[in-house]
């Protein structure tokens, strides 16, 4: 989004009162940002929270198994997990 806007680094930095350094980290995916950063960008770019959020999940998951030959086998099973730890968290499996 930074170089769509044609926006220098170090600005977008001194918005979210980090170094230029972890930002260019960021961007590059050699550093994970975190929530309350994520948040802060969504309102700096006018862009909807949630699914920057989404793209920040995904993104995370994606580095994670990325190597893997069965992904959708492995995406199958993690959303039969999802679906029984929200049954736990509800007390629905007691």
């Amino acid at each position: 989004m930074r170089e769509s806007k044609n926006l220098p680094l170090w600005k977008v930095a001194a918005f979210l009162d980090i170094d230029p350094s972890i930002l260019s980290k960021i961007e590059r995916s050699e550093r994970t940002i975190n929530i309350q950063l994520l948040d802060k960008l969504s309102k700096y770019y006018n862009q909807d929270f949630n699914l920057l959020k989404r793209e920040f999940h995904a993104e995370q998951i994606a580095n994670v198994i990325f190597e893997e030959s069965e992904v959708k086998e492995i995406f199958l099973v993690a959303e039969e997990k999802i679906e029984y730890l929200k049954s736990i968290k509800n007390g629905k499996n007691c």
